[in-house]
């Protein structure tokens, strides 16, 4: 999983160092990767407007999407938000199992 910080002026170095902070709190910074950006296909592709953009990145499921645009949120926000990713994550990737005959014996589509 990646996080990725879309910026194109300075002042969003801090919600860069705001994603570190919260995630090396939270144990995470091994789970989680954090790199900033000003790739313009990027920017193009997920229709950003405003900077800062959080950006969540996930390449085995196909998923990228903004996640907060135009603000820098709390550490109590972001620690939410990364709780729950993880355990989502954590709640789908362990679903994906299936019996022998080939039926899901999980809540999830497998």
């Amino acid at each position: 999983m990646q996080v990725k910080i879309f910026w194109e002026w300075e002042k969003t170095k801090e919600l860069l160092l705001k994603v570190k902070n919260v995630l090396d709190e939270l144990g995470l910074v091994d789970f989680i990767k954090v790199e900033e950006t000003s790739d313009e296909s990027l920017k193009n592709e997920l229709w950003i407007k405003e900077t800062p953009a959080l950006i969540i990145e996930e390449e085995s499921i196909d998923f990228k999407d903004i996640i907060f645009e135009w603000t820098i949120p709390g550490d109590e926000e972001l620690k939410s938000m990364f709780t729950s990713i993880i355990w989502w994550w954590d709640t789908w990737w362990s679903c994906g199992s299936t019996e022998a005959d080939g039926s899901c014996w999980t809540w999830c589509a497998c």
